[in-house]
């Protein structure tokens, strides 16, 4: 797998590849589809009670008073995607489908990751705290805020949603386990720090078996018959543009407002990516079954593309934290 770490693959993309190789071939369907349907739900729930348990109030509360890089990286989340988001819709259907383009839409509404922000900023030299912050207020915010910006932007394209209908099911089926989780942190939260590596296999199963039931019923409907080669060579591109103009208005904002290089690595970090743990089970929750795989398809994409072009921004950003270091213990001493 060594030559995964050099192209910088993500292992859990490749598997996630073979879940829709084998919802092709072999999709869920009567019987046996709600049956997947009914563990669907009970996942989508664990994983937001578990997402809940692991969060740390000590932690958020050692990053709340950098409050303008919160707002930056707030901003660049719910406001600056966004409205990229509708830039895009000059590509539609030229150049990008206007299902996949309903897709990105999604994608720009979608809240921070958790855990890849703060690992890339970590190893980055930036700002932890202040990551950890920001990134698990984004995830808790999202909840409450994404379902409001699909609405407008899906609204803004087509013309009609119905998004308090959205945000109650967002509440029920995420929120209210999230919020149990919470809660119950004092009695489990050692028992979920010891297990760590045990929870992520348990988030990540709980993904998969999302996508797996999200792409089988788009087979059903017929996503292949819609999406050929050239519109994913689209989706590709249209992700590595969209991310590089993230990067570079978060780039020059934070120099531009005067933050350190730490708290610029937070804001690039943090205000660049896309969650995909809290993506998928949200879409299940907010569009119809027959919508869902292409809804998440360019979240997939984009999703691995974050990870390989932050892991290589991430070594540049380390290397000139490490010389800023050495420079600054010279001139010490």
């Amino acid at each position: 797998m060594s030559w995964l770490q050099r192209l910088k693959i993500d292992k859990f993309l490749l598997v996630m590849i073979v879940v829709v190789v084998i919802a092709s071939l072999f999709p869920c369907e009567g019987k046996v589809k709600t049956g997947f349907e009914y563990l669907t739900t009970a996942a989508i729930a664990l994983l937001f009670f578990m997402h809940g348990a692991k969060l740390s109030r000590e932690a958020i509360v050692a990053g709340m008073g950098h409050w303008r890089l919160h707002l930056v990286v707030f901003l660049s989340t719910f406001a600056l995607f966004p409205l990229l988001g509708l830039a895009m819709q000059f590509l539609t259907p030229t150049l990008l489908p206007s299902s996949l383009y309903m897709g990105f839409l999604y994608l720009c509404a979608l809240p921070a990751t958790v855990q890849s922000a703060i690992a890339f900023t970590s190893v980055a030299g930036g700002n932890v705290a202040a990551a950890v912050c920001s990134a698990s207020a984004s995830s808790i915010l999202g909840i409450f805020l994404s379902p409001v910006l699909v609405g407008a932007l899906m609204q803004a394209h087509q013309g009609e949603t119905d998004t308090l209908h959205a945000i109650g099911k967002i509440v029920l089926q995420l929120m209210l386990p999230f919020v149990v989780g919470h809660l119950s942190r004092p009695l489990i939260g050692r028992w979920v720090d010891r297990h760590k590596k045990l929870i992520s296999y348990t988030d990540r199963s709980s993904i998969l078996l999302v996508v797996y039931v999200a792409f089988s019923e788009a087979v059903v409907q017929g996503i292949w018959h819609q999406v050929d080669g050239l519109a994913l060579l689209s989706v590709l591109v249209c992700s590595l543009v969209l991310l590089a103009i993230v990067l570079v208005i978060n780039t020059w904002s934070a120099r531009l407002m005067g933050f350190n290089t730490a708290d610029e690595i937070t804001i690039v970090f943090c205000g660049s990516k896309k969650s995909l743990a809290n993506g998928v089970p949200m879409a299940n929750v907010l569009f119809p079954a027959s919508q869902v795989g292409m809804m998440v398809l360019p979240l997939m994409i984009f999703h691995q593309i974050q990870l390989m072009v932050c892991a290589v921004l991430a070594q540049r950003y380390a290397r000139r934290t490490a010389k800023e270091k050495r420079q600054a213990q010279t001139a010490a001493s």
